[in-house]
């Protein structure tokens, strides 16, 4: 495995996003998915905003500081994908899949 600058092993991209949703398995109990977008229902102006629900589909309270870093480390992760659509992350597999709808 290739190593860093800094010295440390380098990981592929899946590692780091399989990784990342077992962190944010952790952050949010409960939780299977997470829905990430540019709009905040509560704010008139684009900012990272993620939604996360259970098993059921029942929709999980984020505070919304845990909302805003489950959005923006998801964004992070993923930066080439489209975010003018929403996306969801699938805390089980690490996958996320656009949803199709716009801001």
């Amino acid at each position: 495995m290739p190593t860093a600058v800094s010295g440390t092993l380098t990981c592929p991209d899946s590692d780091r996003q399989n990784r990342l949703a077992v962190q944010l398995a952790g952050m949010i109990p409960g939780a299977v998915s997470i829905r990430v977008s540019h709009t905040d229902p509560a704010r008139r102006w684009p900012e990272a905003h993620a939604r996360a629900t259970d098993a059921a589909g029942e929709p999980i309270a984020l505070s919304r500081t845990t909302a805003k870093v489950a959005a923006r480390w998801i964004l992070r992760v993923w930066p080439t994908a489209d975010w003018t659509r929403a996306h969801t992350l699938d805390l089980t597999t690490g996958a996320l899949a656009s949803s199709g709808r716009g801001r």
